[in-house]
């Protein structure tokens, strides 16, 4: 088994491929020239050392060298035994509030940015746990499958927006009975949600659908984002403020954060409310309870030991260079007795 660490050098290849081509060109100009000027034998008369198989051979072995020096910075990679991996973890789902109100600047930078720094660097201070996202507002979408690609995670995580939901408002119950199709182990037992919201919902059925979860062994967490004093909800083309929302009355829209429901979802969810103010104290409480939950071993791979090759290549490289150097460009009294290219014979003609 072999790996090829860095494919991109292999366009250097172009320019080996150019060097052949112009040494061709090249040759080919210097023969017809040659043949307008003498006949073949006043040539060897005239030129005695001349070789024409000596510069064919000198502008491969250059060529061979520089091949090798090239496939050394690809840098492939031998396998050299299987090693078996057990990955150990718990599923982790965030359910995030994507509404307008999660526009509101009472908490900076915002209520929806807030809530992204949080799931971001709880994502960063996970080991091989698996982690999924779904996002709501007036509905529940699935913005990631549960998965081991954490970096994967984050650059959708990024995408999350307002923008990306049909309807508006906050439908939690919505991502309540959404979260329950992600958790696919049935063998996995330490499960968690974490919903991350201002909590302006109102619906009923929340506890219902939480008690639901909690029966399929779900802890539900909840983290309240913004104040309890709320503001108004702001309205921007690109970066630039247009102004307010505003209700039908033209009365500017003041969102507040509604602690209680979140609470007491994460009551009948078997977990805990978090009030999301302090990036750092939330990550960590979260962070504390992810790696104190017993793991449970949910994938097992085998892959190779692979070992770097790059050295092998630089020693053949450099050998046809140092090759050309000495058999080609040097007359030394050594090379000259070898003989290699029958020049001394011509000179005796």
């Amino acid at each position: 088994m072999y790996q090829l660490e860095e494919k991109t050098y292999f366009t250097y290849f172009i320019a080996i491929a150019i060097l052949l081509f112009a040494y061709a060109i090249v040759f080919l100009w210097k023969k017809r020239k040659q043949k307008n000027f003498a006949d073949k034998r006043l040539l060897e008369k005239l030129s005695p050392e001349k070789s024409t198989f000596k510069s064919v051979l000198k502008i491969i072995f250059i060529a061979l060298g520089l091949s090798f020096l090239i496939i050394a910075l690809v840098n492939p990679k031998m396998g050299t035994k299987l090693k078996t991996v057990n990955r150990e973890g718990v599923d982790v789902v965030f359910a995030l509030d994507v509404s307008k109100s999660m526009l509101c600047e009472d908490i900076a930078p915002s209520r929806l940015a807030k809530s992204k720094q949080i799931i971001s660097k709880v994502i960063d201070k996970l080991g091989s746990d698996r982690v999924g996202i779904i996002i709501y507002a007036g509905n529940a979408y699935p913005l990631l499958p549960i998965t081991t690609d954490q970096a994967a995670a984050k650059m959708f995580l990024q995408n999350a927006s307002p923008d990306m939901v049909s309807s508006q408002g906050t439908a939690i119950n919505e991502a309540l009975v959404l979260a329950k199709t992600y958790y696919d182990n049935d063998e996995q037992t330490n499960r968690f949600l974490f919903l991350i919201s201002d909590g302006e919902d109102h619906n009923e059925e929340n506890t219902t659908i939480t008690s639901e979860l909690t029966k399929e062994g779900i802890k539900v967490y909840t983290v309240g984002v913004g104040t309890t004093k709320g503001g108004p909800i702001p309205m921007k083309i690109g970066n630039s403020l247009t102004g307010y929302k505003k209700d039908r009355k033209g009365e500017t829209v003041i969102t507040q954060l509604h602690d209680d429901i979140l609470k007491e979802i994460a009551t009948d969810g078997n977990g805990k409310y978090l009030y999301g103010s302090n990036t750092k104290n939330t990550v960590d409480f979260i962070a504390k309870l992810l790696n104190n939950a017993d793991k449970k071993a949910f994938d097992t791979k085998k892959f190779s030991d692979y070992k770097d090759q790059f050295q092998w290549f630089i020693g053949l490289g450099l050998l046809f260079l140092i090759l050309d150097l000495f058999l080609f460009d040097k007359k030394t009294k050594w090379i000259q007795r070898l003989n290699l290219f029958n020049e001394s014979n011509r000179k005796e003609r």
